[in-house]
């Protein structure tokens, strides 16, 4: 366990990647089975500790520590796990100090009984230094906030092994904690692992978007183009032991959408876009929200949002690897399945196919300036191209709809987590109602470091009131906000919901008073969408 703390300690405090990466190489080289494999496994976001919660840890805490001292330590160091490991009572001398193996410490969490976990988490803390107690409660708290995202450690591990990484990405999947196999091959002892027949996710293609100086290599004979659909990237998985429906990032949702699995029976799998039906056509993403991480949907959501699946691509048909094939081959492939299978819940994504560089900018300009509910953009793809996982460039482009845009007030303001816990970069803001400022969504990155010094000065010296961590501020500052869409919601008081909004720019010269009024937000909403 010692030596995973110190890893994530000098990751935490590493800034360029070339630091980053030397350390794992280190870490993998001279660390042994499975000890480097459970490591892999925590960064990698691969396990899970069902009992081991944010509520628990703090729970333990209160016990031990003054809550109002907690709040202000908390709110000033921003990091729940850096907060408990710095205040956690030290009980024990260093020559006591020692917790297990890293492999043990992970065996315990994630078998012992749920009325247990509390006392035994306890003793953990205990026995460990600060370092080692951050780590310890990153593990439960799963936000380790370290620079290194799973791709990254792909790339790592590509080198260590001095192998492609097109080759951990095919076999990523069907490798379980704590990779023993995979070490193994990677350290030249044995061969590549073989891949059985269980269900297991290809890392999916992605695309670029497309910029002007790239529509010059456009060819209209090597490109054909599809509608971008605004639902969630899906691959379906069916073997003759099971089928599953994994998201892009390889996470298993049969278990909300298992309407989407039941048409497919034969081995294949199959790429596409997630959606569910409405009354007369495909719904939108507020629609489809209403069904995500329902672990168990009833019958009346399933029969009134039953899952639609738009199908992009085909990626083995009766277990044949079709990956190799240009896309113009597996798209007939693609085709004949579903006029084999005609499954009920799946439509084929449309082709669309243009003459010259004039055309397609039309077809741009038709498809974006469109406000259909379930489109939010066009995609281009080479009719020769490979499916490889990851974002290969010169294959597949992305022309998105333009953000929306509104200027809205500074309501209130919080720390950041992580690097940022010392700052206010954590914004909630409002537009007008009347004379009243009402909180239509939170916002927290769009804005360079200089400008995060400069909001948190302005945010500290114009604070009203403190409510817990939370600052209210002089309704004085005027942010332009991008956002991608908005949607009526039952749950927020302005009665909207913005999708994914972040912060455009920052309008030091706007008066508060000239900021938007919800009733132009409220304008902006599709008319066909429901209340």
């Amino acid at each position: 366990m010692k030596n995973f703390a110190q890893l994530l300690n000098h990751l935490y405090f590493s800034y360029q990647h070339k630091a980053k990466l030397n350390l794992l190489l280190d870490f993998f080289k001279n660390t042994s089975d499975p000890e480097r494999g459970y490591a892999l496994a925590i960064m990698a976001d691969t396990l899970d500790f069902p009992t081991f919660k944010r509520q628990l840890i703090r729970e333990l805490i209160d016990q031990r520590i003054d809550p109002f001292l907690f709040e202000l330590s908390f709110d000033y160091v921003g990091d729940l796990a850096e907060t408990i490991a710095l205040l956690w009572p030290n009980k024990m001398s260093k020559s006591e100090s020692k917790l297990p193996h890293l492999s043990k410490v992970i065996h315990d969490l994630r078998n012992i009984p749920q009325a247990q976990t509390a006392n035994h988490l306890a003793e953990l803390l205990d026995k460990g230094n600060t370092i080692e107690r951050w780590a310890l409660l990153k593990i439960g708290t799963g936000s380790l906030r370290i620079g290194v995202s799973a791709r990254f450690i792909k790339k790592a591990l590509a080198l260590y092994g001095q192998v492609n990484i097109q080759d951990i990405e095919h076999l990523w999947h069907s490798q379980k904690p704590p990779y023993i196999e995979l070490f193994a091959w990677l350290d030249g002892k044995k061969p590549i692992p073989s891949i059985a027949e269980d269900n297991f996710f290809h890392p999916v293609m992605l695309s670029h978007p497309l910029k002007d100086k790239d529509l010059s290599s456009i060819n209209p004979d090597n490109f054909f183009a599809e509608y971008k659909y605004d639902g969630i990237r899906v691959q379906l998985v069916c073997t003759a032991k099971e089928k599953a429906l994994y998201s892009r990032t390889g996470d298993n949702i049969s278990r909300s959408f298992p309407d989407a699995l039941q048409t497919v029976n034969n081995p294949v799998v199959l790429d596409g876009e997630l959606m569910v039906a409405g009354k007369h056509c495909i719904g939108s993403f507020n629609d489809l929200q209403k069904r995500l991480n329902r672990k168990n949907p009833d019958k009346k959501i399933l029969e009134e949002q039953p899952a639609v699946i738009i199908l992009y691509d085909l990626l083995e048909d009766e277990k044949r690897d079709l990956r190799h094939l240009p896309l113009s081959e597996r798209r007939k492939k693609l085709e004949n399945w579903f006029a084999r299978h005609h499954p009920s819940n799946m439509v084929l994504s449309e082709l669309l196919f243009f003459n010259s560089s004039e055309d397609l900018l039309e077809l741009k300009k038709d498809t974006l300036s469109k406000q259909h509910i379930a489109i939010e953009g066009l995609m281009l793809k080479r009719k020769d191209s490979p499916y490889i996982a990851g974002r290969p460039f010169g294959y597949w482009f992305k022309w998105k709809r333009n953000p929306r845009l509104i200027d809205a007030v500074l309501m209130y303001a919080q720390r950041g987590h992580g690097k940022r816990s010392s700052y206010y970069s954590d914004y909630t803001f409002g537009l007008w109602l009347g004379e009243e400022l009402v909180p239509i969504g939170k916002a927290y990155f769009g804005f360079t470091d200089e400008e995060l010094y400069q909001l948190d000065k302005w945010i500290r010296y114009h604070t009203q009131n403190h409510f817990g961590p939370v600052r209210e501020v002089e309704k004085a500052l005027v942010f332009e906000i991008a956002f991608d869409a908005v949607n009526y919601s039952s749950r927020h008081k302005s009665g909207v919901a913005l999708r994914f909004p972040r912060i455009n720019r920052v309008r030091w010269d706007k008066p508060a008073s000239e900021a938007d009024k919800l009733e132009n937000l409220i304008a902006l909403i599709n008319p066909t969408e429901q209340r």
